[in-house]
């Protein structure tokens, strides 16, 4: 079995080749780069398990190479850890937005990245032994294929947005809190009073319904959680 590749861009030098020589006693392989052109350059030339990525740069911001990167078929699905020191919400709450898979600001652990990119490693590598598909209208979403197609057509989520919406979908009819989702994601790095959960909801939604404003599919009951509707495309 190889080890997990993973490329670190980040412009601190110090955390790079601290984070770097831990990931590597931790059996990952790891490569690291200061600018966003020398990631650019590293992700075209290799293949990479995971990538982690600091918002702050010297040649661009890391929020537009989010969106570089998932606009690219090679790169869409690459899972993504966005570092942040701005310690504004809003920073999070767009780069989810723009389909990164998990933040973590800084300064933090060593340990804890170590935990959030295993977690995400495990969710972009599902075992494929469920071939199960749930059916909903239009909605499919195929467990062992790991994607969500809507009238036939796969649709763009990422893998930690397919999970949440596999979360809901197996309790159609039934009110999930905050809570009950994070506890049936089991280790997905949601924060219980963060909006990170409903960021994905927004994202999920502009992808599966048909108006996202009004959406029939995924519903909000206010002040309890999330719905997912038993019946769609009526």
């Amino acid at each position: 079995m190889t080890n997990p590749h993973l490329l670190l861009i980040d412009d601190d030098a110090r955390l790079t080749r601290m984070v770097g020589d831990y990931l590597r006693t931790q059996g990952f392989d790891v490569d690291t780069a200061g600018t966003l052109a020398d990631g650019r350059m590293r992700l075209a030339a290799g293949a990479y398990d995971a990538l982690v990525l600091d918002l702050m740069l010297p040649d661009g911001d890391g929020l537009d190479f989010t969106r570089e990167l998932r606009g690219q078929p090679a790169t869409r699905r690459l899972p993504l850890m966005m570092l942040t020191a701005r310690g504004e919400p809003t920073d999070r709450i767009v780069g989810l937005e723009l389909g990164a898979d998990d933040y973590l600001p800084k300064p933090f652990e060593p340990r804890e990245l170590l935990a959030r990119v295993k977690a995400l490693l495990r969710r972009a590598s599902p075992e494929p032994v469920n071939e199960e598909v749930l059916r909903f209208g239009k909605l499919e979403i195929d467990l062992g294929a790991h994607e969500a197609r809507l009238d036939g057509v796969r649709c763009d989520l990422t893998s930690h947005q397919f999970d949440l919406l596999v979360v809901l979908a197996r309790s159609p009819g039934r009110v999930l809190s905050r809570d009950q989702i994070m506890d049936a994601l089991k280790g997905h790095p949601l924060e219980a009073f963060d909006r990170s959960i409903d960021v994905h909801i927004s994202r999920i939604r502009s992808v599966i319904e048909e108006d996202p404003k009004n959406p029939k599919r995924v519903l909000t009951v206010r002040g309890s959680g999330y719905l997912f509707a038993r019946k769609q495309d009526a």
